[in-house]
């Protein structure tokens, strides 16, 4: 999620449970502490794919923060001022504050390598955008009451009960499209095909599902208020033919650990090179997807891995226009609305089929 929430959440979690005891202070070091795992991103790993890839690594290993919170739990049983609090609700504080970062964060497609350094691929649940309002709202809320009255436990405690009964309520919104989904892709055979359901920007209510069949993948859009009415069914090239000479590459090798299936691969000319592009599909949206990264060039021979990837510029054309649809969309599915309309000229080989 993005830094404001997550310290939000910090904040409405130190309220909750030391707030009674500490009042503003339990706030403000829980806001601390929910900042604190995003810090990786100052660390600059010298190539575009590796800061991608190890964003919520360590710093969001669970291994890791509970070492923190016991560290943390030592210190402040030992030297705090506050004597009556005991080392079971420090643990408490600090636990929570810092475990509910990376739990939540899991929560969106990204992927949070809750188990570093176990090299396991980054785990993701996706039901909510990594940009809510109605997860962040109710926890500021709680907290501003906090803060302007000095009482830090009961409000933030609501605001947690009302942003967690609206993750409830997203979870249950994507088992509600999933079901549905369900026969639409047994109609075209691709009940096994690997798939990823998530939602749209900032809402709950329409679902972005996309499922990879080899050298394709299929774009659907899918709304709780959309009842028996069928999606629609778009298709894009996925550049499969490129996947072997990408995976080839340190770095597209790890993409594919970070991101695959949900890769797509093609080639450019850029700096008058012909430049092999892998672009992670999760993320974003069609036409507008912000990770696209190059990992080889060739002049007329073989494929050479770039000595440093770049991320390549993201399309920002119609960014507002497709915002807005997506919105009439969500609220009605007679706004027909095709993906495909939003993809920059040029980005893709091939014109999507369907729609």
């Amino acid at each position: 999620m993005d830094s404001i929430t997550q310290a939000a959440l910090g904040a409405a979690v130190g309220g909750a449970v030391l707030g009674r005891r500490l009042g503003r202070k339990a706030v403000l070091i829980g806001a601390v502490l929910g900042t604190l795992p995003d810090l990786d991103v100052v660390i600059d790993y010298g190539d575009a794919v590796a800061n991608v890839t190890e964003h919520r690594g360590f710093s969001h290993s669970l291994f890791v923060l509970a070492g923190l919170a016991a560290a943390l739990t030592l210190l402040s049983a030992r030297f705090a001022p506050a004597r009556d609090i005991s080392p079971g609700r420090w643990a408490t504080f600090f636990g929570l504050c810092l475990l509910t970062h990376p739990l939540l964060d899991a929560l969106t497609t990204y992927g949070t390598q809750l188990l570093w350094p176990l090299e396991l691929p980054p785990v993701a649940w996706p039901i909510v955008f990594i940009i809510d309002p109605l997860v962040t709202l109710p926890l500021l809320v709680g907290i501003g009451v906090a803060l302007v009255t000095g009482n830090g436990q009961r409000a933030p405690a609501r605001g947690l009960a009302l942003a967690g009964t609206y993750l409830m309520l997203a979870f249950g919104a994507k088992q509600l499209v999933e079901h549905r989904l369900e026969p639409e892709l047994a109609k075209r055979g691709l009940e096994a095909a690997p798939r990823l359901v998530q939602p749209t920007p900032f809402n709950s209510l329409l679902w972005r599902v996309t499922v990879v069949d080899g050298d394709d993948h299929h774009e659907l859009l899918m709304g709780v208020l959309d009842g028996d009415t069928p999606p629609s069914v778009e298709t894009f090239r996925r550049g499969a033919e490129l996947e072997a000479e990408a995976l080839a590459s340190d770095r597209g090798a790890r993409l594919d650990w970070f991101a695959g299936p949900f890769l797509r691969y093609e080639t450019r000319v850029l700096d008058g090179r012909e430049t092999l592009v892998a672009t992670d599909l999760r993320l974003g949206f069609p036409g507008f997807h912000p990770f696209a990264f190059t990992l080889a060039t060739r002049e007329g021979g073989d494929w050479q891995p770039v000595a440093v990837s770049e991320q390549l510029p993201s399309p920002s054309r119609g960014n507002r226009e497709a915002l807005s649809r997506l919105a009439g969309r969500a609220l009605s599915p007679e706004s027909a609305l095709c993906t495909s309309e939003f993809v920059a000229a040029g980005w893709l080989r091939e014109a999507p089929a369907g729609c």
